[in-house]
């Protein structure tokens, strides 16, 4: 059986409002000495929100790193304290402009475990009312209502094309169909 890594030291080289960078040492089980860039980020939400009508709650909005807009689920960051249920509450409120009634668990998953720590709780959505909180940033998004039967075509095309938001659109996919 492998071992894991060893940290050694740690030197923070950047703090920021939304992610840290530090530089961990490290000692390999095989005795070698090396260096990984760590991007620290709090963990966040992703949420599959279901309409009335049965369709998914999409969000288009503009992403600066990428230069373009993307069509997402909506997601968002869990303040410090604050429950990953209780997060889901607020960004549907603050994005699209639900409260949900209902919300169910659906999975979570590391965004990029290769170099950051950011972790994903994903959940499913229902029963919305509407119910608007302003927040900073939100002002900009679009509300995008699509059956699930297009979510397949739009991953393929590219249309939805984030990780989040594909890996918690499938999960959603699979759970349905195995109901």
């Amino acid at each position: 059986m492998v071992k894991p890594e060893k940290k050694l030291a740690t030197q923070q080289i950047y703090h920021g409002r939304a992610v840290n960078i530090r530089v961990d040492t490290v000692e390999k089980a095989s005795g070698r000495k090396t260096t990984r860039e760590v991007v620290e980020h709090s963990d966040c939400i992703a949420v599959v929100a279901l309409d009335e009508q049965d369709n998914v709650l999409l969000v288009r909005q503009f992403r600066h790193p990428v230069d373009r807009f993307l069509l997402e689920i909506p997601a968002g960051g869990i303040d410090p304290g604050e429950e990953p249920i209780d997060s889901v509450r607020r960004e549907l409120q603050e994005e699209i402009g639900y409260l949900p009634r209902k919300i169910d668990k659906l999975g979570g998953f590391y965004a990029t475990p290769g170099y950051g720590t950011e972790y994903l709780h994903c959940f499913l959505a229902t029963d919305l009312v509407p119910s608007r909180l302003v927040a900073e940033d939100t002002d900009d998004i679009e509300l995008v209502r699509v059956s699930p039967d297009e979510i397949p075509q739009l991953i393929a095309s590219g249309e939805i094309c984030d990780a989040k938001s594909i890996a918690a659109l499938l999960i959603f996919l699979f759970r349905r169909r195995g109901k």
